[in-house]
């Protein structure tokens, strides 16, 4: 069974971050909430606290096949201060597995040359910061095993590219259906 971890730092997009953990928990994929501290809540830019499933130091990131950056302010400069998952965000660059951020988070990609030769976009503001990289303002964009989205109305076009690499085209356009989601 595939795994993701969706990383929260204090200052997170709320609906980024959770959008991403309902659809793929819904598809059936394992999702953890981890946070990046040793706190088992963590509050949002908006002032929501949400309590995580695990802390960093509880993890195995051998278990997941992909790490998840939720955008926002601080939040995407906290979780990119956080060198033990920056680390673990070049281990799984270089290893070839899955990685995702929405909105301000691509902006970590691009600092650490992970989105050189490659397509990705990212909230307008931030586009400056995808460096090497091809921009665009599409939606989500996969390259590889890369995955980068807009921001907060991505969301759930991200969550379902997500679905999409793990479960397949026909389990996310089920699921896209059965959330009343009008693709455009």
């Amino acid at each position: 069974m595939s795994g993701i971890a969706v990383f929260f730092a204090e200052g997170y997009e709320e609906i980024e971050a959770l959008t991403v953990v309902d659809i793929c928990r819904r598809a059936g994929i394992m999702t953890n909430m981890v946070s990046i501290t040793e706190e088992k809540s963590v509050r949002s830019s908006h002032g929501v606290e949400v309590k995580m499933d695990k802390t960093l130091s509880e993890i195995d990131f051998g278990e997941y096949d992909m790490l998840v950056l939720p955008g926002g302010m601080p939040g995407t400069k906290n979780l990119e201060a956080c060198g033990k998952l920056m680390e673990q965000i070049d281990d799984f660059y270089h290893k070839g597995k899955y990685i995702a951020a929405i909105c301000a988070a691509p902006s970590i990609f691009g600092h650490r040359g992970i989105l050189k030769g490659r397509r990705a976009c990212s909230y307008p503001s931030f586009e400056s910061h995808l460096e090497g990289a091809t921009v665009t303002a599409g939606p989500v964009e996969i390259s590889d095993h890369v995955v980068t989205s807009r921001g907060m109305g991505t969301a759930i076009d991200l969550g379902l590219a997500i679905v999409g690499i793990f479960c397949g085209k026909d389990r996310s356009e089920e699921l896209a259906k059965a959330i009343v989601y009008c693709r455009k």
